[in-house]
């Protein structure tokens, strides 16, 4: 995903509301190096040379909880110069949750303190990926 992106990409989703450039590129490297048993499927896509939107389901463990996930995922994409310069992604959170973080996360994903936690976890994560890199 890195090389697909444009240098000026900005990226958003419910985990990580805005990353820009080589943060967006950094977080795949970043889930990618965490996961040991991710498989991505492209369930529909359709496009032009401006733009895609794509419907994709991604499986795997949460590594902070050992749990399985099963995501859905719908992506809208704008490209410049053959590359994406925009990616947005929307998926349910608190389904995300439910999964992810077990009763917890079925009671408490649709509350917004939850969330800003997640997405505060998330970015400590990422700003100590980037650190090492």
């Amino acid at each position: 995903m890195a090389a697909c992106y444009h240098p000026d990409v900005a990226f958003s989703d419910p985990v990580f509301p805005m990353l820009r450039g080589e943060e967006a590129g950094d977080m795949w490297r970043m889930l990618l190096s965490r996961a040991s048993d991710l498989e991505v499927a492209l369930d529909e896509a359709s496009g032009d040379e401006d733009g895609a939107v794509a419907r994709w389901t991604a499986r795997y463990t949460f590594s902070r909880s050992g749990r399985p996930v099963v995501n859905r995922v719908r992506g809208m994409f704008a490209f410049r110069d053959g590359r994406i310069v925009r990616h947005y992604d929307h998926f349910s959170f608190w389904r995300w949750a439910s999964q992810a973080l077990g009763p917890a996360g079925r009671a408490l994903g649709w509350f917004g303190p939850l969330k800003w936690k997640v997405r505060r976890d998330a970015a400590k994560g990422l700003e100590r990926f980037r650190e090492r890199r």
